[in-house]
């Protein structure tokens, strides 16, 4: 069941989303056939992002931004914020990756290794998506 995920497509057609059932899929675009799928440890309600690289980063409930190895599913790093992931990550030209979280913090990370570059204070409250209300 999906809900707030919105697919991504990689350049080769792959089409990567979301779900409720916390795992993120791999899905071939002209087939339709799955490809891989990666578990997190909470629903997937964040949208994929996709590097020039072809690595796919999305957040979560458990709290987790994950960099994944487009190609073959397998986890490159993940990096843990203060509360839900709900926001989808967006990539800098030069490859830093932006996402909020539910801790009220807009978080810069290097997208190749995952360290925190910088953490931004927003005072904004978060409000839990329609679904969850």
């Amino acid at each position: 069941m999906l809900c707030g995920s919105s697919p991504a497509i990689g350049s080769d057609g792959t089409v990567y989303v979301g779900s409720v059932d916390k795992k993120l899929y791999a899905i071939n675009g002209k087939s339709g056939v799955k490809l891989w799928e990666f578990e997190t440890g909470g629903r997937v309600d964040s949208s994929p992002a996709i590097g020039s690289d072809g690595t796919v980063y999305v957040g979560s409930d458990d709290k987790k931004l994950y960099a994944i190895n487009g190609k073959s599913g397998v986890k490159l790093w993940e990096f843990e914020t203060g509360e839900f992931v709900y926001s989808s990550p967006a990539i800098g030209s030069d490859g830093t990756v932006y996402v909020g979280s539910c801790d009220n913090k807009l978080y810069a990370i290097n997208g190749k290794s995952g360290v925190k570059l910088w953490e931004f204070e927003t005072g904004v409250v978060c409000l839990l998506p329609r679904h969850r209300i």
